[in-house]
């Protein structure tokens, strides 16, 4: 009961300051959807001195678990304000957090709720994924660009897999995204601009691969839950043939 009470404290603070954020300060759009958002964002952060880091890892959670918010910009953002080391390390605490109030929240409140947040179709379409750990696969769509890792971590909260291994995955699965987004804003800071389009051609090259190789995952996950399907029909039609009387 008393875990239950504090991680929802945690999610209420952070939306009470992504409700700050929007009342009281510019409209969000100037802060995520143009073109020097980037400078303005960082600017609000580092006005709030010692603290911004905090402010930071707050907003990184934030966008995790709120998923419209686009985690490129925040990423991006934490090599712009705090350089490699630290922007990697700050995202990543942000990061890790955000998915476990995600998968802890899922688990909470269960499908009826999730599906406010989720479409139904893509519950349906990865619905594999919550009937079994399916680690492997569920790190390797973390480990894809561009794919929506913060819904993935609802989906998961409402399977069978464990906290622990949960936080493992997604954390090891997000870090090279993660690590690209930081450098380059590292590199936009720097005004080094020739190792930056370096890395944006890195970054792209990823994501073109990751779209040419997404179907084929995708379709690797409807064999295996079909045939796990098809397993357990052919199981509980066998156990109903057995205990039929004669």
């Amino acid at each position: 009961m008393k875990k239950t009470i504090g991680i929802s404290l945690v999610t209420l603070a952070v939306f009470a300051i992504g409700v700050y954020l929007l009342i009281f300060h510019s409209p969000i759009h100037h802060y995520f959807f143009e073109k020097d958002s980037p400078q303005r964002l960082g600017d609000f952060i580092r006005s709030f001195g010692a603290v911004s880091p905090l402010i930071f890892i707050a907003l990184q959670v934030f966008q995790v678990l709120f998923a419209p918010i686009p985690g490129e910009v925040t990423g991006f953002l934490g090599g712009f304000i705090y350089g490699n080391f630290f922007g990697l390390l700050y995202s990543t605490i942000g990061l890790a957090i955000g998915s476990w109030l995600a998968f802890v929240f899922a688990r909470w409140v269960g499908r009826p709720l999730v599906e406010r947040i989720i479409k139904q179709k893509t519950l349906d379409r990865y619905d594999y994924l919550m009937a079994h750990k399916g680690t492997w696969i569920a790190f390797l769509l973390f480990l894809i660009p561009g794919f929506p890792k913060d819904y993935l971590c609802y989906l998961l909260g409402l399977g069978h897999m464990e906290l622990k291994t949960f936080l493992i995955i997604s954390t090891a699965g997000r870090f090279l995204g993660t690590a690209l987004l930081t450098f380059q804003g590292h590199l936009a800071r720097e005004k080094n601009y020739l190792v930056l389009g370096i890395m944006i051609g890195i970054s792209l090259l990823l994501l073109g691969g990751a779209y040419f190789l997404r179907p084929k995952l995708e379709a690797a996950i409807r064999r295996h839950r079909d045939l796990h399907h098809w397993k357990a029909s052919e199981k509980q039609r066998r156990e109903k043939g057995a205990t039929r009387p004669e």
